[in-house]
């Protein structure tokens, strides 16, 4: 039988600590990757799959995000007025993305927790995760693939990056063996931010997860681990071995352009791959990095 339409819940509630004081009162992921805010990229990422019902948990100071994904019609109206007609067209871009609901998470107590605040909206029904501050590049679509492997095997599906072992400490961690498929793996094990030396692999949980609903009943009885939190690559753990009413977890393996907007110099990064890459912005930029980079 077909499976009820996919959702997508967004976990938003963290301080976003690295960003201070620029976060003391705006959420990280309203920070401005270029000209539109980080968690814009991660909800048309979505909508891009095909996925048209949107969850995104908040924690406190975080309505700027209910914001803007709602509509404002004095400024709507203004710029009608003035025939802005283009900067009308983005503003309504960010209200009639999907169907955006908020859910607040209260105290942060790790993505488990945050997860598990979905339940009552999600239902019986496939979801998506997508980390706030994880942008996928748009030309290199990766939610699609996981959808689709998910209707393929019945199973969880987690993405999956190499990563530099001197980084690997900061990471979820998966033991993987091959499949049939090229790119896509068959979880063994799940490891939460390990020593270099423990790690099974160097490949690393990035923010996109697929799941069933029967991961709820897990995350319900997940102790706190790791910080004291409840991890969800610890409810994951349990799927991967043979917990709960799923086929299992896979891997799929993903080698395109992610950019990590929690950190600090990643960010930067981010802003300026993005907008050399731009036709607007690009053709100004891209002689200006060379002439600076020659400076350094």
């Amino acid at each position: 039988m077909p499976h009820k339409p996919f959702k997508a819940v967004i976990p938003a509630a963290g301080l976003g600590t690295r960003f201070l004081p620029a976060t003391k009162a705006m959420p990280k992921e309203m920070l401005p990757v270029v000209d539109k805010p980080a968690i814009q990229y991660v909800v048309e990422e979505a909508t891009a799959a095909g996925i048209q019902d949107v969850l995104i948990i908040i924690g406190r100071n975080k309505n700027n995000i209910a914001n803007h994904f709602d509509s404002m019609p004095e400024l709507e109206t203004k710029l009608r007025e003035k025939g802005d007609h283009d900067k009308l067209a983005k503003v309504e871009h960010s209200s009639d993305l999907a169907d955006v609901h908020m859910v607040r998470q209260g105290e942060p107590k790790g993505l488990g927790h945050a997860v598990l605040r979905a339940r009552s909206h999600v239902g019986d029904h496939p979801f998506a995760v997508l980390l706030g501050d994880d942008l996928i590049d748009e030309r290199d679509p990766l939610l699609e693939k996981m959808m689709a492997e998910y209707d393929k095997r019945g199973a969880t599906i987690i993405a999956l990056m190499e990563v530099d072992p001197a980084q690997i400490h900061l990471y979820g961690v998966a033991a993987v063996e091959p499949t049939e498929d090229d790119g896509v793996v068959k979880v063994t094990q799940l490891v939460e931010k390990p020593k270099a030396e423990d790690a099974p692999s160097n490949l690393a949980i990035i923010g996109r997860y697929v799941l069933g609903p029967d991961v709820f009943d897990i995350l319900e009885r997940t102790e706190p681990g790791k910080g004291g939190e409840i991890q969800l690559t610890d409810a994951l753990e349990e799927l991967a071995t043979g917990g709960g009413d799923g086929g299992g977890v896979y891997g799929v393996v993903f080698r395109g352009r992610r950019y990590d907007t929690g950190d600090r110099v990643d960010y930067i990064k981010a802003i300026v791959q993005l907008a050399a890459d731009r036709d607007d912005l690009g053709p100004a930029l891209r002689p200006w990095f060379k002439e600076f980079a020659q400076g350094l």
